[in-house]
């Protein structure tokens, strides 16, 4: 996977691709992992090898994974891996025809409902987690008057102090520095709003 590469969708076929709940479900475990055979994923996501192959197969056809190096394991599975280190979707692109925006709309909504669902999930069972990180965890909520330009600055921010952690992470990772690390998930939303 390169270093910092961010994939930005345009076309309405992959947005498709990547709106199924299930491929954003595997894609969130392949980035995770870094690479992975179709077996591992289908036991992290509870789905037989066959689906998660096909899956997996729709998304290499739009780009947004790729075979890893050849070498690893037995050479009788194929070992997957994220082209990106980000993917995003922007409203612009989506917003020349109202079927494409209501397209981008609807992939929105998933991702939106997974990420509830993510936090949902670790607020049923955070008594599971040992202190450290009951304490670590947060829920915030941050309201100001902003400009659109303000917004997209703060967005920046956002993703440059993101893409450092992400670094050290992977360094970590790539170290074998792993002790106490766990899959941590940042999830951030900036919209306007009227009360």
């Amino acid at each position: 996977m390169a270093t910092r590469k961010i994939h930005r969708v345009k076309d309405l076929d992959t947005l498709k691709a990547l709106g199924h709940p299930l491929r954003i479900k595997l894609y969130r475990a392949l980035y995770v992992a870094g690479t992975a055979t179709a077996s591992q994923l289908a036991d992290q996501v509870d789905e037989a090898v066959s689906l998660v192959s096909y899956h997996l197969r729709k998304l290499a056809t739009h780009g947004i994974i790729e075979e890893a190096e050849a070498g690893r394991g037995d050479g009788r599975e194929r070992w997957w891996q994220p082209v990106a280190t980000r993917i995003t979707t922007m409203d612009e692109d989506f917003s020349d025809a109202p079927e494409r925006a209501a397209v981008h709309t609807a992939v929105s909504r998933v991702y939106a409902r997974q990420h509830g669902e993510m936090y949902e999930t670790y607020l049923d069972t955070k008594q599971t987690w040992d202190t450290g990180w009951r304490n670590a965890a947060f829920g915030s909520e941050y309201l100001m008057p902003l400009t659109a330009d303000e917004l997209r600055e703060l967005k920046e921010e956002l993703d440059e102090l993101v893409a450092r952690w992400q670094t050290r992470a992977k360094a970590a990772r790539e170290a074998g520095d792993m002790e106490g690390r766990e899959n941590v998930a940042v999830h951030a939303h900036g919209f306007p709003f009227r009360t």
